[in-house]
């Protein structure tokens, strides 16, 4: 099978500085900064609060309401997006929402076909494969098992976190993923088992769509694509940035990168399957609810 180009020496320069820099400026107080609990990584094995693809109002512990409303003022609560599209692995979202605070506008002039494909992803491509895969995946595959293999994809996305901390001039995240790397990597036996976590080193969630709406990128009109998580225009753009810093599709063939990324698809929604079926059930307008959490966790992403 051919294999694909390898990677350009621009490239490979560039994530040497990127490298060099974190290791020097942000390694020095990556272990000194204290742990943010808001930004702690959840086990992918959660039924009754997991990661999810739709956003749905949880009031309580376990419980799902079609009652209470996206954006409900004056009150702390907590939001469960989940990508039922068949796309990337799932974030928990936490954050209030104030009466004075200006609501977030979620543009949208492609909605007419953004719900037909999203329709595709949900009722075809989860309900049919994506699903029924990750179910037996969820009888063969221990939990513990699962879990390691969420670590070890998790790891690989340590490129991306750290160029995009840089850019965003965030050097002590850039100095945690360094470290992390090193130590997932080496003790953790391939990233396999996170061991920075359990000494309180939490990774930097940072992307390539985050830095531009960074420096000043608006998002653009709101898109669904086959196959894919939501995204809008700028975070499209972040999408193939973010996969030109995967080092290992420089090395790899195309079908081994495309298996890696299914694998971690269905691995993260086997993960899920209780949790994603109550959303299913309890939620009136899926469509609606995904966009207004992923619209809205883009954007504190952002003002973090």
């Amino acid at each position: 099978m051919p294999r694909r180009p390898s990677i350009s020496l621009p490239v490979m320069g560039g994530v040497v500085v990127a490298w060099a820099i974190a290791c020097l400026v942000g390694l020095s107080g990556a272990v000194a900064e204290p742990v943010d609990p808001s930004n702690s990584v959840r086990p992918a094995r959660t039924a009754a609060e997991g990661d999810m693809p739709a956003t749905v109002v949880r009031p309580g512990p376990g419980s799902l309401s079609q009652d209470r409303p996206v954006g409900v003022a004056n009150e702390e609560i907590e939001l469960e997006a989940v990508q039922l599209t068949g796309g990337a692995p799932a974030e928990r979202l936490q954050f209030s929402t104030q009466t004075d605070r200006e609501e977030l506008q979620e543009y949208d002039p492609w909605e007419p076909y953004n719900e037909k494909m999203f329709a595709f992803n949900h009722d075809v491509f989860d309900r049919y494969l994506l699903k029924p895969v990750a179910t037996v995946w969820d009888k063969v595959v221990p939990d513990w098992l699962q879990q390691s293999l969420a670590n070890a994809f998790d790891n690989l996305g340590m490129p991306r976190r750290l160029v995009n901390s840089l850019l965003q001039a965030k050097f002590r995240g850039a100095g945690r993923e360094v470290t992390r790397f090193i130590l997932n990597t080496t003790i953790g036996v391939a990233g396999f088992f996170d061991i920075a976590k359990d000494s309180g080193l939490q990774k930097s969630d940072e992307d390539t769509g985050q830095t531009l709406g960074f420096y000043g990128v608006g998002p653009g009109p709101y898109l669904i694509l086959p196959i894919l998580p939501p995204l809008t225009v700028r975070d499209g753009i972040g999408y193939v940035a973010d996969a030109a810093l995967d080092p290992l599709s420089y090395f790899i063939p195309f079908a081994a990168t495309v298996g890696r990324w299914a694998g971690e698809t269905v691995n993260d929604r086997s993960g899920n399957l209780e949790f994603f079926q109550s959303v299913e059930e309890n939620t009136v307008d899926l469509y609606s609810a995904v966009r207004n959490g992923y619209l809205q966790r883009r954007q504190r992403a952002i003002e973090e």
